[in-house]
């Protein structure tokens, strides 16, 4: 059995925003699965579903985002599941709107949520579904009302489309593992080509007449065999 654990703030009033994209993900996944209904357990809303031949149990903590940890960490101890079973999705201002990072393990990286669910769980290997909604340009205060305030039209698409690609990747992690998933969905970065080693060292050498690192050990090999 597994445990996906969509992080977000119950309630209608913060729904739509930043905050909520876990929550989105673990909608999604419930719709994909055909979970059966939401129910309140262990201050949380939890669904089961099946893939293949593993059930998953699908989690939306009730205890706001700073406070997850205390809906997670009971319910991987009433489950008997340990802390590798679980998966969780969460925002992240440090990734551009809509972009993804899958993580097999880490800290909390500055998020409250994940904090409080290093602090409960007292483990960071499980794999973390990381989803950008961006960052205000500074300010305590801005960054508040940035997670939780609504998305933009142009922003909500690139949210939809995230949680889309998102689908199968979360599939890939129960399925195939987290490795595998991370080399397959994480973004791959592009390589700058690299000018050869030493080129300009022998461009001035060939610029000025001189033999180049080949030469001068040809030369060499040749007064040794002499």
């Amino acid at each position: 059995m597994k445990m996906f654990a969509g992080l977000g703030n119950p309630g209608a009033e913060y729904a739509a925003t930043r905050h909520n994209v876990g929550f989105m993900l673990a909608d999604a996944l419930a719709a994909r699965w055909d979970a059966a209904g939401w129910r309140t357990k262990q201050d949380a809303l939890v669904a089961e579903a099946r893939l293949g031949a593993e059930k998953i149990l699908l989690v939306k903590p009730l205890t706001y985002m700073n406070e997850s940890g205390r809906a997670i960490g009971p319910l991987l101890s009433w489950y008997k599941l340990a802390p590798e079973d679980l998966i969780v999705a969460h925002d992240d201002m440090d990734l551009p709107v809509g972009m993804i990072r899958l993580r097999k393990k880490g800290s909390a990286g500055g998020h409250n949520g994940m904090k409080s669910i290093l602090y409960h769980v007292q483990d960071e290997n499980f794999p973390r579904v990381r989803i950008g909604v961006g960052h205000p340009v500074h300010g305590r205060d801005q960054v508040i009302r940035h997670v939780l305030s609504p998305f933009s039209a142009e922003d909500a698409q690139k949210i939809r489309e995230a949680i889309e690609y998102l689908l199968p990747a979360v599939e890939c992690i129960i399925a195939e593992g987290i490795d595998l998933a991370m080399n397959k969905y994480n973004p791959k970065k592009e390589k700058t080509p690299k000018p050869p080693k030493n080129a300009g060292e022998q461009n001035e050498a060939n610029a000025s007449g001189e033999p180049d690192g080949n030469a001068r050990q040809t030369e060499r090999s040749g007064n040794s065999d002499g």
